[in-house]
């Protein structure tokens, strides 16, 4: 209960103006993430049957503000939203590949660990309220402003097949990729698991 009242405070403080803004959840240490990796099941992945509206996302958080937009404002500085809270103005870091924007448009709001790969790390068993969680979770380091281009870069791809061109962010990335895959109890296949280690192991 007391995680569920954190998440909501949290929700509340960033759509209550700028002077309680909340920053991107911390992801778990490298020592955890380690530990974590090494109990997470490993199997092959299969993307029988997936489709991205099975994971309802960017719902209404608080008022007229939905997902992204709660993330935008979270991610960014200086961020001035409209009546039907999308931002107008402000400035967006990613932490992805080092750039600065400051327009809105030019920022994805991504799901560090796609939604592809966690239906095929087991998603697909889910209710569709828990995938709709997933999509939507403002507690662990699931969602990040990122440059838009990169994000569509990277795709639906793990760790073995793609990872954030600043290299300065890969640890961090690595903590909570592990830390999310951790909580949602999902699968890592082989390479995955093998390039998530080499990443951990160097933190």
């Amino acid at each position: 209960m007391a995680a569920a009242l954190t998440g909501v405070a949290t929700v509340a403080s960033l759509l209550n103006g700028p002077a309680a803004q909340a920053a991107l959840p911390t992801p778990v240490s490298a020592a955890t993430a380690r530990s974590y990796l090494a109990a997470l099941p490993v199997a092959a992945e299969d993307r029988t049957g997936y489709n991205r509206d099975l994971f309802p996302h960017w719902i209404t958080q608080s008022g007229a503000c939905n997902t992204r937009e709660v993330v935008l404002r979270r991610d960014g500085t200086n961020v001035v939203t409209d009546s039907s809270c999308a931002a107008t103005s402000g400035s967006w870091y990613s932490t992805y590949d080092g750039a600065t924007w400051s327009a809105a448009s030019d920022v994805d709001i991504d799901h560090l660990v796609p939604l592809a790969e966690a239906w095929d790390s087991g998603a697909d068993a889910w209710t569709t309220s828990r995938r709709q969680a997933f999509a939507n979770d403002l507690t662990r380091p699931q969602l990040i402003a990122v440059t838009d281009n990169v994000n569509q870069s990277k795709g639906d791809q793990d760790p073995a097949q793609w990872l954030p061109p600043r290299t300065a962010y890969r640890c961090t990335y690595a903590r909570a990729w592990v830390q999310v895959k951790q909580y949602y109890g999902l699968s890592v296949d082989s390479a995955e698991k093998s390039a998530l280690s080499g990443i951990l192991n160097g933190c």
